[in-house]
């Protein structure tokens, strides 16, 4: 029996299928990292990206699938992390605005959503590159909109295109030589091979057929068992500070806070008592700055997110109740907030010990309901220019907020003693989402924000919460720790925020890094053979040293990032480091490099040993 259309039943079941399948194999994923890393993550990346989406998609059923796509659309948007993260959610995103207006779709419509959503993630990507899931996307949508010309049997294209993505999937090592080098496929591509195959099964399942969905069948280059995940110790004890510069919040005082309610809520545009009432998104923004700052609003069609900071939240909730349903209200008062923090700050300074930080930057506490507030709907009227700034704002906001990513006690302390404000920690494989991202720069009382990634699997989502965010930010494209602390110590509060941004860029640029870790399979690359359990050492992205020995490993990482000189050497030790041998090594560096100073510092980051730096 021919399928014809699909609708927005059919979608969510194919995205739930879809999303499950993809949890299945996230491990084995995983594994096909080239880098045979203990946070090779791209698997848990898009598990988790796809997870956001799902849980959007299950709050807000609808029959017709372009409501449905926009529900996905914004869950991933939202919960994307890492690059593969935030390409898949661009993918999506671009699939959902070509059926957005669409109560059901035909087999041509499918075949060119899923080319738009290929466009926008090209668009997305600054230096795209082919080898990826970028060109699995691109090879599968380019068949299925041929395909669709001929065959109007949904079914029979959704097999199509996950024919043609595991096809395209087996040729990424020729796309890519490293991938044929270390013998696997892209784990982005596989990674939505995946998906498509969770498609698949779906409609299968409901037409009654069968379809061979094991993953090993995948591709022509055999997978590899995943290795047992390390099992990490607990965190080591927090390192006392003996210098600590003063946060952005404390140099605020609490009676500054002019707008001091920190409002969250959403428009159900769905659900409007008066239907056919235009958004109008300058006007809206307009009305919310008369008497607010910090202003974030994401339309998203019926669905309209809005923050803001404000004096007066009866009248913030007035503005916006003309134009739909209210829901998930949060209301926080930021001087109570503010006066909380000094008190554990002023502890902490006293303790010796730094403040906690974490992802969750705005808890979402002190809920009020709609019902309880007993405030009547006001007349919308004209407001004043939406991204004007009074003098009496400017005053209560410091100039300059930095946001930094880590792990490791230590090295959170670091940035923290160094003028960053939030250290974001998306756990083990340190990758915060873009909404984590949207929190940490809305929480910030300052007129221009830094991100520092400090990984190169994260700068997309910073750049995308950069993007999504009213307020004035700038992303330093850090790929790692020692980039990242070469960053902050450029930065001169002093200067203009064009200064910050060309210095830290610059500083980023004069730092050699290199980190040691344990390999987590038997690989080859670049002549070096590295078996299960080796310390491997890496300059930059390159593996240049692999050994049983964690000091003989050190050693010549060091000694290959010295080859050009360097006057600096920071080492940073992790969990695994033992003061025996940070001892040894540094004796070993100062005695066979005397030129250079060693500095070393208790990182207290997991999975790797030592982080390297030499300036």
């Amino acid at each position: 029996m021919i399928k014809r259309f699909i609708n927005g039943s059919d979608l969510t079941g194919m995205v739930l299928s879809g999303a499950d399948n993809l949890q299945r194999n996230e491990a084995r994923i995983n594994a096909l990292n080239v880098f045979p890393v203990p946070d090779g993550d791209t698997g848990s990346n898009m598990n988790l990206t796809m997870t956001s989406g799902k849980r959007e998609l299950l709050k807000n059923p609808n029959p017709a699938v372009g409501k449905v796509a926009e529900a996905l659309s914004k869950g991933l948007l939202m919960g994307a992390r890492g690059n593969s993260g935030v390409i898949l959610s661009q993918l999506f995103r671009g699939f959902s605005k070509s059926i957005a207006a669409q109560e059901q779709i035909d087999a041509q419509q499918f075949a060119a959503a899923l080319q738009h959503g290929v466009d926008m993630a090209y668009k997305a990507v600054v230096k795209p590159v082919e080898g990826t899931i970028l060109t699995v996307a691109k090879d599968t949508a380019k068949h299925a909109v041929a395909f669709a010309k001929r065959n109007n049997d949904i079914v029979q294209l959704v097999r199509e295109v996950h024919a043609r993505s595991r096809e395209s999937l087996e040729r990424t090592p020729d796309l890519l030589p490293v991938l044929k080098q270390v013998g696997v496929v892209d784990s982005g591509g596989q990674g939505l091979v995946c998906i498509y195959e969770g498609f698949l099964g779906k409609l299968l399942e409901e037409a009654g057929g069968t379809d061979d969905r094991h993953i090993g069948a995948e591709a022509a280059v055999a997978l590899q068992a995943p290795a047992a995940a390390p099992k990490l110790p607990a965190p080591p004890p927090a390192r006392p500070a003996a210098f600590r510069h003063a946060s952005a919040q404390s140099k605020i005082e609490t009676d500054h806070i002019e707008f001091l309610y920190d409002m969250e809520f959403f428009i159900n545009r769905k659900q409007s008592g008066r239907t056919g009432l235009r958004f109008d998104e300058a006007l809206f923004k307009g009305m919310l700055g008369r008497d607010g700052d910090s202003i974030l609003v994401i339309v998203d069609d019926e669905i309209i997110k809005v923050h803001v900071h404000t004096r007066k939240p009866g009248d913030v909730l007035n503005y916006a109740l003309p134009y739909g349903e209210l829901t998930e209200i949060h209301i926080l008062n930021m001087r109570e907030q503010h006066r909380d923090l000094l008190h554990e700050e002023e502890s902490a300074a006293i303790a010796g010990s730094p403040l906690p930080v974490t992802a969750e930057v705005l808890p979402e506490t002190a809920v009020v309901e709609e019902a309880a507030l007993g405030l009547a709907v006001s007349e919308v009227l004209t407001g004043a220019p939406a991204d004007a700034i009074s003098a009496e704002q400017a005053h209560e906001q410091a100039p300059f907020g930095l946001v930094a990513v880590a792990m490791g006690e230590g090295i959170r302390s670091i940035f923290l003693d160094n003028n960053v404000d939030v250290v974001l920690s998306g756990g083990q494989t340190m990758n915060p989402s873009t909404e984590d991202f949207v929190k940490a720069i809305e929480s910030l009382s300052a007129e221009h924000i830094y991100l520092l990634p400090n990984n190169s699997n994260i700068i997309l989502a910073a750049q995308q919460a950069a993007e999504l965010s009213e307020r004035s930010v700038t992303v330093i494209g850090t790929k790692n720790i020692p980039q990242g602390l070469a960053a902050v110590l450029a930065f001169r509060e002093e200067e203009s925020a064009e200064y910050n941004a060309q210095a830290m860029s610059e500083a980023v640029l004069q730092v050699r890094s290199g980190q040691v870790t344990n390999a987590v399979r038997n690989t080859s690359i670049d002549g070096i053979s590295i078996q299960e359990g080796d310390y491997i050492g890496i300059l930059e992205k390159t593996i240049v040293t692999a050994s049983p020995s964690l000091l003989e490993t050190c050693k010549e990482l060091i000694g290959r990032m010295l080859e050009d000189g360097g006057e600096l050497v920071t080492v940073l030790s992790g969990e695994q480091a033992k003061a025996s041998e940070t001892a040894e090594l540094t004796a070993w560096a100062k005695e066979s490099f005397p030129d250079a100073e060693f500095e070393v510092h208790e990182g207290g980051q997991p999975l790797y040993p030592y982080l390297i730096a030499v300036e």
